[in-house]
């Protein structure tokens, strides 16, 4: 700048007591000329203009799909055929989300999906949590074989064991202790454990045969899986939990270990507390994990509906159930618009829980020692 465009500073002095100090100030024009009229300010606008561009133009991405549902969603069926229908209806109804709620099983498969979801969600939860504790805070031989499974785990897609984990569950055995009881085994009173087992109750003969158990259509393929370490997502969880006891101070355990608690006692008096939010975190995820599942559900389920399986046959449901007939001529519009509805209603549950718990779940991440 100038020394012109500078304040130079005028003493005067009025008495002997008093100084009287006078400024010459640029003129306003040049003090804005050389506040703006620079490359620096240029910079800046235009670096704020792009970012508000890049905002709106993502926000666009995500966010049109969502709102685009939502408004088909409430459309009529002769919203569908109007062509200078786009985004906002004409006709507002609730027809559809009525026809998903009542006309189809909706809340059984809701109330089985809440089930397996919060019942697997805390087997897991807690399973993960204490094995990551284990693998975190003790060291023994192999520790980093087991990390490496673990991790293996989590890059391994499921999808390749799924098929022997349906013939491990279709015909469930325990070293052979079922098959010898069913077939195999000494007769007693000219009968076998299982035909005796099949005389007294009939229903029996559905789950249990000479091969092993049946437990195809029942919660227990998950809730086993659950308990051994091997469920969704479980190698994710147990690295999750890894990290978080990792950045644990050492002085809680020891300051445990001098009050007499022992190992797992320390675990749940001192540990768990401490991984409250992580511990909520976890949960969460596999909650969310459960409920949205198709493939694993497909998989042990054929009788048992839940909603990812009810979304999948929708649409067929609603032509037979509204039409009599799955051969109703529809437009895909319309059809697609059902599968939207259905998805509108499924995931509501779990905006509404996260609106709830987003504090803690914010928390349970930053704690955990993966980000941040």
């Amino acid at each position: 700048m100038d020394t012109n465009m500078q304040n130079t500073p005028k003493i005067t002095k009025e008495s002997k007591n008093k100084i009287r100090v006078e400024f010459d100030r640029t003129p306003l024009k040049e003090r804005l000329k050389a506040k703006f009229l620079n490359l620096y300010f240029f910079q800046q606008v235009a670096w704020i203009i792009f970012r508000m561009v890049l905002l709106v133009g993502i926000s666009y991405v995500v966010l049109f799909p969502f709102i685009s549902k939502i408004a088909g969603s409430f459309m009529s069926p002769e919203d569908f055929v109007d062509v200078t229908v786009r985004l906002i209806p004409k006709n507002f109804t609730l027809d559809i989300y009525k026809a998903v709620l009542f006309e189809l099983d909706y809340w059984e498969a809701f109330f089985n999906t809440l089930l397996i979801s919060l019942l697997c969600g805390l087997l897991q939860t807690f399973v993960c949590c204490l094995i990551g504790y284990g693998l975190a805070k003790f060291r023994f031989k192999g520790n980093s074989i087991v990390m490496l499974l673990v991790i293996l785990t989590m890059i391994v897609p499921h999808q390749t064991v799924q098929l022997s984990l349906y013939m491990a569950f279709r015909y469930f055995d325990i070293l052979g202790i079922f098959q010898f009881l069913g077939g195999g085994g000494i007769p007693l009173f000219g009968k076998t454990f299982l035909q005796g087992v099949i005389d007294l109750a009939p229903e029996t003969s559905k789950i249990w045969s000479a091969t092993g158990l049946n437990l195809v259509n029942t919660y227990w393929p998950l809730i086993i899986l659950s308990l051994v370490g091997l469920a969704f997502k479980n190698g994710l969880y147990i690295f999750y939990f890894r990290q978080f006891f990792r950045g644990l101070p050492k002085e809680l355990e020891d300051a445990a270990y001098l009050d007499g608690c022992g190992p797992f006692k320390t675990f749940l008096k001192v540990m768990v507390p401490n991984a409250s939010s992580s511990f909520l975190t976890v949960f969460l995820f596999s909650i969310v994990w459960y409920w949205n599942d198709y493939y694993v559900s497909a998989t042990f389920f054929t009788d048992t509906r839940t909603i990812s399986l009810m979304l999948r046959s929708l649409d067929t449901e609603l032509k037979r159930k509204l039409f009599g007939t799955i051969s109703a001529e529809i437009s895909p519009r319309e059809q697609i618009v059902w599968k939207e509805a259905g998805c509108l209603i499924s995931i509501t549950p779990l905006l509404i829980v996260y609106v709830f718990l987003q504090k803690h779940f914010i928390e349970g991440i930053e704690r955990s020692g993966i980000v941040g």
